[in-house]
C-alpha cells in the first residue's frame, strides 16, 4: 500500500469529510498543486474549483466542488473551505439561477464607480456556478 496522509475538509458547518488519502489535488490562486505523504510544510489560500483526493487503497479520484478557502500542510493536510459539495449533491437549476442573476447583476453595474468588491463577488460566483454545473454534469474540468 502506498504512503498515505490523514486529509480532513472542514466548512464553517460541519467537518466535511476525514479520512487517509494518497494523493490530493487543489486549485490554489496560482494552479493547480498535488500533496501527498511527506510533503514539505505548506500553507496556501484555494480558489474555486475541484479538489481531487486518492483515498488509500483506491484507484479512483474523489471529487467535490470547492469555493474558496486554505490548504495546511503538515504531519497532516486539512483543508478549510467556505464551501464543498459533492457532485450527486449539486441542484444544477439551482446553480444556473445564481448564475444568470450575478451575469445581470454584472450587465447592470458596469460603471467605474461600481463598489470593487461587489464586482469581484459576482465574477467568483459566475465562475463558481459554472464549475458546480460541469461537475454535476460528470464534466469536470480534467479526468485523471
Amino acid at each position: 500500500m502506498a504512503n498515505t496522509v490523514h486529509l480532513e475538509i472542514v466548512t464553517p458547518e460541519r467537518l466535511f469529510y476525514s479520512g487517509d488519502v494518497e494523493l490530493v489535488i487543489v486549485r490554489t490562486i496560482t494552479g493547480d498543486e498535488g500533496f501527498m505523504a511527506g510533503h514539505s510544510w505548506a500553507c496556501k489560500l484555494l480558489d474555486v474549483g475541484e479538489l481531487w483526493f486518492k483515498e488509500a487503497g483506491s484507484k479512483d479520484f474523489k471529487i467535490i466542488a470547492a469555493s474558496p478557502g486554505f490548504i495546511e500542510v503538515r504531519d497532516n493536510i486539512v483543508i478549510f473551505l467556505d464551501a464543498a459539495e459533492w457532485p450527486s449533491d449539486i441542484d444544477v437549476d439551482r446553480a444556473m439561477g445564481e448564475k444568470e442573476r450575478a451575469e445581470l447583476w454584472l450587465q447592470q453595474h458596469t460603471s467605474p464607480d461600481e463598489d470593487e468588491d461587489f464586482v469581484l463577488r459576482s465574477k467568483i460566483s459566475i465562475q463558481k456556478q459554472v464549475m458546480r454545473m460541469k461537475l454535476a454534469q460528470g464534466g469536470g474540468r480534467r479526468k485523471r
